[in-house]
């Protein structure tokens, strides 16, 4: 079975569980977009994985492993959702993005973009390198920061790059 196949399976089922009570296997089709068999055939699978119960006309709900997978997931997606905010995406558009980042991001980058979303989420204000950032996605000028006021701005430049660069060996 392939990942993301799964993982979107799984988050249907959970939004619908929440919402109605229990996954009927018509709406996960339908939210899928996929006939109603094929939904079948792969709620057999999920089960026999253990990651949900299935019963025929009843439909499925999720078991303790697959609520955890599905809080993983809801958890990933906000993160990525609210990333793609602070760097100025429109929410919509971040969402929509989301949905589809989130099942191919590998835990460590994973981890490393929460902690960043949950950086960047302690300041009661916009920080200037954000402001910063977002004119220079507007106008291709990159903002004033400290050190740009008390240096030549190609001093500047130059050693950011050298200091990327550096980084990344």
């Amino acid at each position: 079975m392939r990942q993301k196949t799964v993982e979107e399976y799984i988050e249907i089922i959970y939004a619908l569980e929440i919402r109605d009570g229990r996954a009927a296997t018509g709406k996960i089709a339908s939210e899928m977009k996929i006939k109603p068999s094929s939904a079948t055939e792969m709620l057999k699978k999920l089960q026999k994985e253990g990651l949900l119960q299935y019963e025929t006309y009843a439909g499925a709900t999720l078991t303790d492993c697959g609520k955890r997978l599905a809080l993983e997931l809801r958890s990933k997606h906000k993160a990525i959702a609210d990333f793609l905010e602070i760097i100025g995406v429109d929410r919509r558009v971040a969402e929509r993005d989301a949905c589809q980042m989130e099942h191919h991001v590998g835990r460590e980058t994973m981890e490393k973009l929460e902690r960043f979303v949950q950086f960047a989420g302690l300041s009661s204000y916009e920080p200037l390198w954000v402001e910063n950032f977002r004119r220079y996605c507007e106008t291709g000028q990159p903002g004033e920061c400290n050190l740009c006021t008390r240096l030549d701005s190609k001093k500047h430049a130059s050693r950011t790059a050298s200091a990327l660069l550096r980084r990344r060996k």
